[in-house]
């Protein structure tokens, strides 16, 4: 068995006859790790998907947001305790691969590549549309291209530099969710100095039509409505494998996931459900946090907010190309897509993987100008599904890899889930109900979402078998402490 490169074997820099480096290099410094890992549970989604959410739920949203960020929570436990005991940058498709199969490898990392280079498209156009209001001389699909051409160049020049883009972008948001929060909260208890809100105080979680105005069932709709603006919390295990202490970024990262959670996502909502009643108009015509601000008599609010949702999209591109670049990279590696994605720069950048990423990406942005009610809609919808997959994948990996780490290499357990495995069974079992709740939703197009994302794993899955039954030759991944015993028995001959 050949087991998959570690970090210090193919990160060093040093470069082959052909002129390649010789694999990733530890170019993410703790601080990038660290905002990368705040950040990355700030996604765009946030600011802009949280109206309807808060419209269809009322101010039980909170609970919606509450039990995904649960959700979330076991699952990136989950996944950081592997990738804790095997930091790679294939992370989650990688410990599918040494758990469940060469085929769940496969699978998984193919979906979850072709997520992002969706996302790529989406972003770009939401990017573009602030950039052509504020300087409508330049197209939009010329602002489209102009921000995956920057970004495409920073991820090209070296890991650091996509890591000191993404430390300023995460800082951004994370400064203005804190400030929002910080400003709304004094609002809300009659605490801010020249604020004079006639709608603002606790009486809006219950003064309009109650707590649940649209019954218990509106709990599990706005599940539906806001699972996948979570999507992105697992780009820290990815970018750990890059980093000069890829156990110690997997394990900070993983023990912050509540607090992050708790605080960017329910405390920003609680503050907009708080200051203005859930049924006012203003959050679905311009958006809630817009809303809230302009409540509270803030001037600009709604070019600060753009500005704001700009910045989230920046990164979430930045980062989307940067995941979907390794994404393919770790395929590469393990024989799963071209060999040339898994050779790198001399600076440790693997070219291949990103440009590949990058076009598909411009094919999506295309079809969003030309065909944004069928071709795009069915990209779009066809890997809307993904997040949950990847999810449930975690999850039975980690059932299996845990049996595997306790019996070959226990010390490497420096990251436990809670209550294995019975927790994790609870999180599987949610995960498949979201699954069956979305088929029965025809309002919000869960069920559409729900079946073309099947058809388009399906398709991946059929490819993966056929590729195995072809015997095409792939690298397969040794178990944690398997890697360590092939280097014993090659170091004593």
């Amino acid at each position: 068995m050949t087991s998959q490169p570690t970090l210090s074997e193919t990160g060093s820099g040093h470069t082959n006859p052909e002129g390649h480096g010789s694999g990733l290099q530890a170019g993410l410094k703790n601080r990038h790790l660290s905002m990368i890992a705040i950040g990355g549970v700030i996604g765009a989604g946030l600011f802009v998907g949280s109206s309807s959410a808060i419209a269809t739920a009322g101010p039980g949203i909170l609970l919606s947001y509450a039990l995904v960020g649960t959700l979330v929570v076991l699952v990136m436990r989950m996944l950081g305790e592997m990738s804790a005991a095997n930091p790679t940058s294939g992370s989650f498709s990688a410990h599918a691969d040494r758990a469940l199969g060469g085929w769940a490898g496969f699978s998984i990392g193919w979906l979850y590549w072709f997520f992002w280079v969706v996302v790529l498209a989406v972003e770009a156009t939401a990017g573009a549309k602030i950039l052509s209001g504020w300087v409508p001389a330049v197209p939009q699909w010329g602002w489209a291209l102009i921000v995956m051409v920057v970004l495409t160049a920073t991820n090209l020049a070296s890991v650091g530099s996509y890591g000191e883009f993404e430390f300023w972008f995460a800082g951004i948001k994370v400064v203005a969710i804190a400030a929002f929060i910080v400003v709304g909260g004094l609002a809300v208890f009659g605490a801010l100095p020249g604020a004079h809100s006639d709608k603002a105080g606790l009486g809006n979680l219950t003064d309009h039509g109650g707590f649940l105005p649209h019954g218990p069932g509106a709990i599990l709709t706005g599940v539906l409505l806001v699972v996948f603006s979570f999507m992105g919390s697992e780009i820290a295990t990815l970018a750990a494998g890059e980093s000069e202490d890829p156990q110690r970024a997997v394990t900070k990262s993983t023990n912050s996931i509540i607090w992050r959670i708790g605080v960017f996502y329910l405390g920003s909502v609680f503050v907009v459900v708080a200051l203005l009643p859930w049924n006012d108009k203003a959050i679905t015509e311009k958006g809630s946090y817009v809303a809230a601000l302009d409540s509270l008599g803030i001037p600009h609010a709604g070019q600060i907010m753009n500005f704001i949702v700009l910045t989230s999209v920046l990164s979430c591109l930045n980062s989307g190309l940067y995941t979907a670049s390794r994404m393919a990279f770790s395929l590469g590696e393990r024989g799963d897509a071209p060999k040339a994605f898994a050779r790198t720069t001399r600076r440790g950048v693997p070219m291949a993987a990103i440009v590949s990423s990058v076009v598909f990406g411009f094919v999506a942005v295309f079809f969003n100008y030309r065909f944004p009610d069928s071709v795009f809609l069915f990209l779009v919808n066809s890997s809307g599904a993904v997040a949950l997959f990847v999810w449930l994948v975690i999850c039975f990996s980690q059932l299996r890899m845990r049996k595997i780490i306790q019996r070959e290499a226990p010390e490497k357990l420096v990251v436990k889930m809670w209550l294995y495995p019975y927790l994790t069974w609870a999180a599987a079992a949610l995960i498949v109900f979201v699954f069956g709740y979305m088929l029965t939703d025809t309002e919000h197009d869960g069920r559409e979402t729900v079946l073309l994302s099947l058809l388009v794993a399906a398709i991946v899955l059929v490819i993966s078998f056929v590729k195995q039954r072809l015997g095409s030759g792939r690298t397969a991944v040794a178990a944690p402490a398997a890697e360590e015993e092939e280097k014993d028995k090659v170091a004593t001959g």
